[in-house]
């Protein structure tokens, strides 16, 4: 008989396309900057907004690149995917210092296509094409913290 799988409680109600954008816009952040995913989120149905730890202030031609790059990974149509591994099985390979102390053994990978994966317990779209075209409607650089504001058309 197959065991079913033990997940921690999850009381949030995401938008699935915005919450799986987060996801591509944390990876190009990574990939374009070298910096770790955002230190802080606030995703929502109409607008989200995403803080990066950053030692200037990205130029007008890299938060465009930002966008292109985002709306790039979209159309690729990748697939949304999850994974169930151990903790133990994550160490080395994520970040486990965002799980909560009374996580639980189990914990979910997210996947979007080739493109990102991470330890994530929201709703997520099946497909990238599921999402719409990425637009950031406004940035600031204050203290180190660059801020994204973004919607999806």
């Amino acid at each position: 008989m197959e065991q079913e799988t033990l997940l921690n409680e999850h009381n949030k109600q995401e938008y699935p396309p915005m919450h799986t954008c987060e996801h591509i816009v944390n990876r190009t952040m990574v990939n374009i900057f070298g910096c770790g995913r955002a230190v802080s989120a606030h995703i929502e149905r109409k607008k989200s907004k995403l803080d990066f730890a950053l030692p200037k202030a990205p130029s007008v031609e890299d938060i465009e690149n930002i966008e292109k790059t985002v709306n790039e990974v979209i159309a690729r149509h990748l697939p949304v995917t999850t994974e169930f591994i151990t903790q133990e099985e994550a160490v080395g390979r994520f970040d486990l210092k965002r799980l909560p102390d009374n996580a639980s053994d189990t914990v979910r990978i997210v996947r979007v296509g080739d493109y990102d994966e991470c330890l994530c317990i929201g709703l997520h779209v099946t497909n990238t094409s599921e999402i719409g075209t990425f637009r950031i409607i406004s940035s600031d650089y204050k203290d180190g913290i660059f801020r994204i504001r973004f919607k999806l058309a």
